[in-house]
């Protein structure tokens, strides 16, 4: 009988990372949980100790803390047990660019994109030498709308789309699965923590549908889950713009409408 990996998730103590842990444990794998809240883990820990027959072990750590987020990054490397990771932490600010503060801004940054990236550097290497694993990267919906107006998160979840995919370019021939999710609003506590009433929003999916949604993306080893968008042919086609205008990049002269500007 294969045993099966166990499953790191970090951001567990609540939202999206709460409905991973539950469903990775009922699909019978291990669990590591990650979360500044103790509490929090301890409770959600105890209900599915109860209700499946997984260990779970839980890592308390603030994920934007140099020397706490180093711990989990040792235990990335050394467990030779984790074979998921689930990049799931993540924050916003209240206000726009301007409003936010320099520390507003910096701790963005270091746990939406700095974080996730040195937990999937540390947990890569390891998967490509046993020929499997997975990473599980969450973005946003909002790292393609720059109209939307949250820039500095957007930008961090641009940037975890992208690095997924080249993740995914580069590893996958390894044997490794990288997938980024890309949810739309969802209920999370992130919005009352960014200054935001989800109630007033329309269009806001239940975190429980969102994961589940993820979950099959997965299974079906998809690069980019967007749970929220009906027609599969939007981002198909999107992508395929994208790919058209490669061969096109490296030119010798700059394009003819700028140098009929000069």
């Amino acid at each position: 009988m294969t045993t099966k990996p166990s499953v790191l998730i970090t951001g567990a103590s609540s939202g999206i990372g709460v409905v991973y842990a539950d469903r990775f444990a009922k699909r019978g794998h291990d669990l590591v949980l990650v979360a500044r809240d103790r509490s929090r883990m301890e409770a959600l820990a105890d209900n599915l100790r109860r209700e499946t027959d997984v260990a779970i072990d839980i890592l308390q750590a603030d994920l934007t803390d140099a020397w706490q987020l180093a711990q989990v990054e040792v235990r990335l490397r050394e467990d030779t047990r984790i074979g998921i990771l689930v990049n799931n932490a993540g924050m916003s600010a209240a206000g726009g660019f301007l409003s936010q503060s320099a520390n507003d801004v910096t701790r963005i940054v270091n746990l939406n994109a700095m974080a996730l990236l040195r937990l999937a550097h540390a947990s890569a290497p390891r998967f490509v030498k046993a020929g499997e694993g997975a990473i599980i990267n969450i973005g946003s919906v909002a790292g393609l709308m720059p109209e939307y107006g949250s820039t500095v998160y957007g930008a961090t979840k641009a940037f975890v789309l992208f690095l997924s995919r080249g993740l995914q370019v580069e590893l996958g021939p390894k044997g490794v699965y990288v997938q980024a999710v890309l949810p739309a609003a969802t209920r999370t506590e992130i919005w009352e923590r960014s200054g935001k009433d989800v109630n007033k929003l329309s269009g806001v999916m239940e975190a429980d549908e969102l994961v589940d949604a993820a979950l099959a993306g997965f299974d079906r080893r998809e690069t980019v889950t967007i749970p929220s968008l009906p027609l599969v042919d939007q981002w198909t086609d999107f992508d395929a713009a994208r790919k058209v205008m490669i061969p096109n990049f490296n030119q010798v002269h700059a394009a003819e409408r700028y140098r009929d500007a000069a």
